[in-house]
């Protein structure tokens, strides 16, 4: 298994994870195009993804620009193995390397998504679009966090 910086040859199989989730599926397969990939791993921040035998299984992605995180997805096959905690680490390491302010993102409610960002120390702030929840992630929160880890 490795994790690496993700890179604009990635997208393809990004979209391959992306499309293969069982939870927050995207209503239209079209909304998140290769284009916005592109745009969020080499303008808006960063990504990185996780390889096994030279397929990627998962990926995440920091967005500088909303102070967002924009994905974190995993083949199913994949999940429940340590892949989504290290990607999700090594991320937001990364995003309060550039900055302090508070980064934020929005899931489905009642899906393991919600229960796994709830374990990792988000905390809930209200609703985003339609029928997501909003979490948050503040500086000191991260920090405090990663001692525990430690």
């Amino acid at each position: 298994m490795i994790i690496r910086e993700a890179n604009i040859e990635d997208i393809a199989q990004i979209q391959i994870v992306r499309h293969s989730v069982r939870e927050n599926i995207l209503s239209d397969p079209n909304l998140v195009t290769d284009q916005d990939c592109r745009e969020f791993l080499t303008k808006r921040g960063k990504g990185w993804v996780c390889e096994i035998n030279n397929e990627i299984v998962g990926f995440s992605i920091a967005d500088l620009k909303e102070n967002n995180i924009w994905a974190l997805f995993l083949k199913p096959e994949f999940e429940k193995q340590g892949i989504g905690r290290q990607l999700h680490d090594i991320m937001l390491d990364w995003y309060f390397e550039q900055t302090r302010n508070s980064v934020w993102l929005g899931t489905t409610p009642k899906t393991r998504a919600e229960s796994f960002y709830r374990k990792s120390g988000w905390k809930e702030i209200g609703t985003h679009g339609k029928d997501e929840i909003k979490f948050e992630m503040t500086f000191n929160d991260w920090i405090s966090m990663r001692a525990k880890q430690d």
